[in-house]
């Protein structure tokens, strides 16, 4: 049986927006800010960044509405490689806290295999705009690694720690761009158990989400105390999409890195309902996993070393072990 998802309230709460505008200059300040949110909701929006710009990322929903719009018997040519963050799959996602499906698709991109066949082919999508995509991946991942430089320091760790702990052009890079969709339902009321992405947290160290203006659903639910527990709050508050800003929440790999000092916390996004807007919905993340032979474990070693590949291999038993229960 599958952990209980059930609806628990909706609370408002503040969304912390983070400028990044003048980030070198400001840097000291964004980084209270990053840190502070970090420490206690374990989510912030960062806004005004250079790059990726808006533009850039309008390009790259273009581009995703593309691939989702070919015939599934050209999509499965790239079959999810569930071990390896690669591929494509429909529907196939099951959460523990709901035991059914997510009602999505998605694609899953690496930049080191971007020249092999877990890419669409070139008919599916043209080396033109897998080169946008990968243009894409780069700037989004200098970001990241701009944003995880702070968390390295705040932790004891050099600036550059978590950027060569996370080297994408590496064999065993783990890091990964993911194109989801969520398909048009209108006029279909799903059971309370089906959700459009059931209740989870993310196994990376720090996720990247770009959302569309209008396509909402997205919900946090704060309040847990260790990275390996299912443990969670009782109240979730909805995310207000804004085409451009980047919502970023911590994953379990960098609480366990933290020593739980950074919070993971609980995300869905809910299936509509009838008289709401059950029209489709596009997001894109970025997920920043350390490379499978980088060592994870805190300043404090509150838990025992383990490799960033068996940390993602444990909470996948973890995951599966729920489900079973």
């Amino acid at each position: 049986m599958a952990i209980s998802e059930a609806q628990n309230s909706i609370k408002p709460r503040p969304i912390q927006k983070i400028s990044l505008h003048n980030f070198s200059e400001r840097r000291d300040e964004i980084a209270k800010q990053i840190i502070d949110a970090a420490e206690n909701n374990g989510f912030f929006a960062l806004v005004n960044q250079e790059s990726p710009s808006p533009e850039e990322i309008r390009e790259v929903f273009t581009i995703s509405q593309k691939f989702f719009s070919l015939p599934d018997e050209m999509k499965a040519q790239t079959p999810l490689r569930k071990t390896e963050n690669a591929g494509w799959e429909c529907r196939s996602q099951v959460r523990p806290s709901t035991g059914v499906a997510d009602q999505k698709e998605s694609i899953q991109l690496q930049y080191h295999r971007r020249h092999d066949s877990s890419w669409p082919s070139d008919e599916a999508l043209s080396p033109e705009l897998k080169e946008k995509l990968s243009t894409f991946m780069g700037k989004t991942h200098r970001l990241s690694q701009e944003i995880l430089s702070i968390f390295a320091e705040a932790l004891g760790f050099p600036k550059d720690y978590f950027a060569r702990a996370h080297q994408v052009t590496e064999d065993d890079a783990q890091s990964t761009l993911r194109l989801l969709y969520y398909q048009d339902i209108e006029g279909i009321e799903f059971p309370p158990q089906y959700w459009r992405a059931g209740a989870h947290t993310d196994f990376d160290c720090l996720t990247m989400l770009f959302q569309r203006t209008g396509e909402d659903g997205l919900e946090v639910c704060p309040g847990r105390e260790a990275h390996s527990d299912f443990a969670r709050g009782d109240s979730w508050t909805p995310v207000e999409p804004i085409t451009g800003e980047i919502v970023c929440n911590i994953g379990d790999m960098l609480m366990a890195w933290s020593d739980d000092r950074f919070k993971s916390l609980f995300h869905r996004v809910r299936c509509p309902k009838i008289g709401e807007n059950q029209k489709e919905r596009y997001s894109i993340a970025y997920f920043n996993q350390a490379n499978k032979s980088v060592v994870v474990q805190g300043p404090k070693k509150k838990y025992p070393p383990m490799t960033a590949h068996e940390y993602i291999i444990s909470a996948l038993q973890r995951n599966f072990a729920q489900l079973k229960t």
